[in-house]
């Protein structure tokens, strides 16, 4: 069972693996848009740009506001730190495993490889 936590970074990855939404998310990454500045680089309709727009609020990196007629769109910094964190968990698990394996690989220099043997070593049909 996905806890919250799975569940939003699911939603962020979705989110943006779409690269209009990506390019939205850079324009926004340099201040506030409205829907219409957000659409104006993009080939599609403004009813598509409104639902890219709703995939990236459901996934909490973006939100809007309504003023009027004018729809305006920011960047939500708190989703980004949580996405950060998650890569950051990663690569520091990562990074002590490959430090673990070095430590071992310096330990043990002059043990064989099984993949190191010349072909003419091993034995077999």
């Amino acid at each position: 069972m996905l806890n919250q936590l799975d569940r939003q970074l699911d939603l962020m990855f979705h989110a943006l693996a779409d690269p209009s939404r990506r390019s939205m998310v850079e324009r926004l990454s340099r201040g506030p848009a409205s829907v219409s500045e957000l659409a104006r680089p993009l080939t599609m309709s403004l009813p598509a740009v409104v639902q890219h727009l709703r995939v990236l609020e459901a996934s909490g990196l973006v939100r809007s506001e309504k003023v009027g007629r004018v729809r305006t769109c920011r960047i939500e910094p708190a989703a980004f730190s949580q996405f950060e964190q998650w890569i950051t968990d990663r690569r520091r698990g990562w990074e002590r495993r490959l430090d673990r394996l070095g430590d071992y690989l310096a330990e043990h220099p002059d043990e064989p490889d099984e993949h190191s043997a010349k072909p003419s070593d091993r034995s077999g049909p």
